[in-house]
C-alpha cells in the first residue's frame, strides 16, 4: 500500500515536508460540539427557577445523552480495535435510517465516533494554526489508511476515512476567508479533501443505498466543486434515502446559495421541489428546511423568501416532531438567530421580524423544557466550525439568553402578577 505520504505528494509537498517523520497519535476524543478546550464539567441546574419563570433545565438532555452513548460505543469498538462488529452495527443502523429523537442520524453519530480520536489530535496539533516540528499529523490518519486498505470494498470505512480527512482539511484550514489561509494550510486542505474525493469515488451510491455515504459526498462540496452531478442532484439522492433528515434539507440550502454553487431562483425551485416530494414526512417543512440557513446567512435570500410557506413549514415541522429538541431548535431560531439579525434593510428586516414573531406560538404551545446549548448555538448562527473555549460559559450564556427571551414574551401575565410554569404539556400562567 502507498503511504499516505506518497497519496498526499502531489498537492502538498510542503506539508510532508513538515510531517514526515512523526508517528506519533492521541487517544483524546471530541465532542459533536467541537470545545477544544473544556472547563470542568459543571452542571447546569436541573431548574430554572426564578421569581416569574420555572422551567425544567435537564442537564444532559435526553438527546445529549443519546448521541454521546453511539459517540462512545464507536471509539470503544475503535481503540479495541473490533472493526468488524463496528461496520456491521452502523451498516444496519443506516439501513434502518435510524435516528434520535432530535433526528440525528445514528450512523452519522457511530461514524464520528470511529474518527474521533485521529481528528482531535490533528485539531489539537492544529490549534494554532500550524503545528510544532514533528508534530504527530499523519499518524492516526495512516492507521485508517491502513484500515480501509484491508477493508477496500466496505463503503463504511471508506465513508469514516474520506471523513476523517475533510475534517483534518478543514482544521488545517480554519474559517477565515481564502485570500487569508496561508498557502501550506491551503495546500494541506485540498490535498485532504482530494484524498477525501478520491476514496468516494469507488463507491456507488445507489448501489449501497448508503445515506451515511450519500451524505460523505455531499460534504465534499464543502472544500471542492460539484463537478458533472449538479447539487440539487446530489442532495436529491440524500434526500430520498432518508428524508426524515432535515440536516440534509438545511446544508443543501446553504449551498445553493450563489456564494457557493448556486443561485436565489434555483434555491427557491429546489425548496418546493423537496417540500412536494417530502409532503408525507414534512408537510410544507421541508420548504422551512431548506431555507431554514440560507435566510440567516444571506439577505437576498431572505428576500426571496414565500413568507407564510416558510411559517406553515414551522407549523407542520412541530406537529410531526413535538419534541423538546424540535421545540427549542425552533424557539430559539427565530427568537435568538433570526431574530438578531439585522441587516438595515428595511423589506429583509421586515421579514425576518415576522418569522421571529413566531417564537411567539412556539413557546407558548411546544417548549416544555429548555436546553441552553441550542440556544447559545442559535445566538450565534449555529455555525458548525465554532470553536467554544468554555463549554460551561456557552450553556451558562445560552441559558441567560432563553430565559431573558422567553420572559419578555410573557410579560403581560408577568406584568399582572402571574408566575410562568413550564408543564410536560406547555407553560401554564398561575397566580403569584
Amino acid at each position: 500500500m502507498k503511504t499516505l505520504n506518497d497519496i498526499l505528494q502531489k498537492h502538498a509537498s510542503p506539508l510532508l515536508g513538515l510531517l514526515g517523520k512523526s508517528r506519533v497519535g492521541s487517544r483524546r476524543g471530541k465532542s459533536l460540539r467541537q470545545e477544544d478546550a473544556i472547563d470542568p464539567i459543571v452542571p447546569l441546574a436541573p431548574l430554572v427557577k426564578r421569581d416569574t419563570l420555572r422551567i425544567a433545565c435537564p442537564d444532559p438532555t435526553t438527546e445529549d445523552t443519546l448521541r454521546d452513548r453511539h459517540i462512545r460505543q464507536a471509539q470503544t469498538l475503535v481503540r479495541q480495535e473490533r472493526w468488524a462488529e463496528l461496520t456491521q452495527t452502523i451498516k444496519d443502523a443506516d439501513m434502518r435510517r435510524e435516528m434520535t429523537p432530535g433526528a440525528m442520524p445514528v450512523a452519522d453519530l457511530m461514524a464520528y465516533g470511529a474518527r474521533a480520536d485521529v481528528v482531535a489530535a490533528a485539531e489539537h496539533a492544529l490549534m494554532d494554526g500550524k503545528p510544532a516540528k514533528g508534530a504527530p499529523l499523519l499518524a492516526g490518519i495512516e492507521a485508517l489508511e491502513h484500515v480501509l486498505a484491508e477493508n477496500k470494498g466496505d463503503h463504511i470505512i471508506g465513508s469514516i476515512v474520506a471523513q476523517a480527512h475533510m475534517d483534518i482539511g478543514w482544521a488545517w484550514r480554519g474559517t477565515g476567508w481564502d485570500a487569508d489561509v496561508p498557502e501550506l494550510n491551503a495546500s494541506a486542505f485540498a490535498a485532504h479533501f482530494d484524498r477525501a474525493t478520491d476514496i468516494i469515488s469507488d463507491f456507488n451510491i445507489q448501489i449501497h443505498q448508503s445515506a451515511l455515504l450519500a451524505g460523505t459526498a455531499c460534504a465534499l462540496l464543502g472544500g471542492t466543486a460539484p463537478g458533472r452531478l449538479p447539487v440539487s442532484d446530489r442532495y436529491e439522492k440524500l434526500i430520498d434515502l432518508n428524508p426524515a433528515n432535515p440536516r440534509v434539507m438545511r446544508a443543501m440550502g446553504n449551498h445553493l446559495l450563489p456564494r457557493w454553487y448556486g443561485s436565489y431562483e434555483e434555491l427557491e425551485l429546489e425548496a418546493r421541489r423537496t417540500a412536494s416530494r417530502t409532503t408525507d414526512t414534512w408537510g410544507a417543512g421541508a420548504y422551512t428546511w431548506v431555507y431554514f440557513d440560507a435566510i440567516f446567512n444571506d439577505e437576498g435570500a431572505c428576500a426571496n423568501l414565500d413568507l407564510p410557506f416558510f411559517i406553515e413549514g414551522l407549523h407542520d415541522i412541530l406537529e410531526r416532531r413535538p419534541d423538546p429538541y424540535t421545540a427549542n431548535l425552533l424557539a430559539a431560531y427565530c427568537a435568538n438567530a433570526i431574530g438578531q439579525a439585522i441587516s438595515g434593510n428595511d423589506d429583509v428586516d421586515q421579514i425576518r421580524s415576522q418569522i421571529a414573531d413566531c417564537a411567539h406560538w412556539i413557546v407558548r404551545r411546544h417548549l416544555t423544557e429548555l436546553h441552553p446549548m441550542i440556544w447559545a448555538h442559535a445566538a450565534r448562527g449555529f455555525d458548525n466550525n465554532l470553536r467554544i473555549r468554555s463549554a460551561t460559559r456557552f450553556a451558562e450564556a445560552g441559558r441567560e439568553d432563553a430565559v431573558r427571551i422567553i420572559t419578555k414574551l410573557f410579560q403581560r401575565e408577568i406584568a399582572a402578577g402571574k408566575r410562568i410554569v413550564f408543564t410536560d404539556t406547555g407553560p401554564i400562567a398561575r397566580a403569584g
